[in-house]
């Protein structure tokens, strides 16, 4: 799976939140700043050969939808990141909300109540 740019998981969100759509669909729910429609009918384009997103052609019209759930490129973008930023090591990434305060004691039990539940000792 290769990794999208920012624009192209901005426009990815909003398919996963249309399920499909045409590419006006996806131009009338950005916000800030967009895109001139040639330039989003590009990025989706790409989008598709990158293999994230389809099209039903209805004539010259296509209505875009993902191939690609957002749970899977969750995944794939947070082992990415937990790899590059913090050596595989998720207690690394833990302590480092720990430490910036992103994160709580309460929330740290929490988390460890839910392992714990899921992995009850033998």
């Amino acid at each position: 799976m290769q990794k999208l740019t920012n624009k192209e998981e901005e426009i990815m969100h909003i398919l996963w939140k249309l399920e499909k759509a045409f590419v006006k669909e996806v131009m009338a729910e950005i916000t800030e700043e967009q895109p001139h429609y040639n330039t989003l009918s590009t990025i989706i384009r790409n989008l598709e050969e990158k293999g994230f997103v389809s099209h039903h052609a209805f004539g010259n019209t296509h209505q875009y939808f993902p191939v690609v759930s957002k749970e899977d490129y969750r995944k794939r973008f947070m082992n990415t990141a937990i790899d590059t930023y913090f050596n595989s090591s998720y207690k690394n990434m833990v302590s480092l909300f720990a430490k910036e305060e992103k994160i709580s004691a309460e929330e740290l039990r929490e988390i460890l109540a839910m392992i714990e539940n899921e992995n009850p000792k033998k």
